[in-house]
């Protein structure tokens, strides 16, 4: 008998994909197809730092990524920023839309290119989408793909099409579909480097609990399989407060500020919060610089100081003094800027890796 650790694991990995015909066997520490080796920014710096523990992430390439929000959160505009990103890095961005809701000024205001590695597709159902994914990557596989589906709450099943509109005739049907399908995605997506963003809405958690009413008080609909197969879950909220919309000059609302959680993490530790205004007018997307201050207010670190004149300082304990509204133009300096991102690196990174600890919005402390 061939003792432990005497195995020759290469030649076993050979018989095993031969046997197969598939190349499904690894050595771990030269080839490991589960590890993300590319992360997709979300626009946010501060939401980027808190996903994975210990390094700058984004939404991880070939994994499925869940973007949960209530209505008018900002769902759809994060998307297109993310999708901006993903073609800077050379991937194709195929965005299927079940709310007949996107226009390409909206899309191009956001960064997009919608002439090059980029294909609009209606969401007709969720059976057509999900095959048209799967055809995707097999007639394309040396194409790096970013699906962003818009959204899965509003895509309709082919029974819910073919049937009447009672909701008693087509229930759970979509949450079977899931079950299904995502299983059979998963090793694709992850083998061609290819990522999906299904873009959700979250609901009012309806239920007698009144304590699972106060710690639960939203749900993504879509089934258990959502839950399972998405590395990673980001909700959206919105702040309440009147003063949290951004107003132009005349009054207009052009913006809101909301609240992110990162409900699930496969990277990183769960529950773990930021913010940042996103606008909608002609300048699309996160207001990612404005977000930093109030991150460093959130850290709790000894190298920032709040205070009608706020106060940073470098490793060396230079101060750099500022007020509140010269913020952006202090960002302007190189030498502010870096020690800025080196205290956030620091304390919401670098810190959270060695003691664990949850970072979040209002400077609350939990433990990871």
């Amino acid at each position: 008998m061939t003792k432990a650790g005497k195995i020759d694991i290469s030649s076993m990995k050979k018989f095993v994909n031969k046997k197969v015909g598939l190349d499904i066997a690894h050595d771990l520490n030269q080839d490991n197809p589960t590890e993300v080796k590319e992360w997709i920014p979300t626009g946010s710096r501060w939401l980027d730092s808190i996903i994975c523990r210990g390094k700058m992430g984004g939404l991880p390439v070939g994994k499925i990524t869940e973007l949960a929000g209530l209505s008018s959160a900002g769902k759809s505009y994060m998307a297109c920023q993310i999708a901006a990103q993903a073609q800077k890095m050379g991937h194709c961005v195929v965005y299927f839309d079940a709310e007949s809701a996107i226009d390409p000024l909206f899309l191009e205001n956001s960064g997009i290119d919608i002439n090059n590695d980029f294909l609009y597709i209606q969401a007709v159902s969720v059976e057509k989408t999900l095959e048209t994914i799967e055809d995707l990557m097999t007639e394309y596989a040396e194409t790096q793909f970013l699906f962003i589906w818009d959204s899965i709450a509003a895509t309709s099943s082919e029974k819910d099409l073919e049937g009447d509109f009672n909701p008693q005739s087509s229930m759970a049907v979509k949450p079977r579909i899931f079950a299904k399908a995502f299983p059979k995605l998963t090793i694709p997506l992850a083998n061609q480097q290819c990522t999906l963003l299904l873009i959700n809405q979250l609901k009012t958690n309806i239920t007698s609990n009144v304590a699972e009413a106060m710690t639960t008080p939203y749900v993504a609909p879509g089934g258990k399989a959502i839950e399972y197969f998405c590395s990673l879950r980001i909700w959206l909220t919105k702040r309440k407060a009147k003063a949290s919309y951004v107003t132009d000059p005349s009054g207009l609302r052009i913006g809101s500020e909301v609240k992110v959680k990162v409900e699930k993490s496969r990277f990183g530790s769960e529950g773990r919060t930021c913010g940042f205004k996103i606008l909608w007018g002609k300048d699309v997307g996160i207001q990612d610089e404005e977000s930093w201050l109030e991150a460093l207010r959130a850290s709790g670190s000894d190298r920032f100081k709040a205070g009608a004149w706020n106060k940073i300082y470098d490793r060396d304990g230079k101060e750099y003094k500022f007020q509140r509204s010269q913020w952006i133009k202090k960002l302007q300096d190189p030498e502010f800027r870096s020690v800025v991102l080196d205290i956030m690196d620091d304390e919401i990174i670098r810190k959270f890796e060695s003691e664990g600890k949850n970072f979040g919005l209002e400077g609350e402390s939990e433990e990871g």
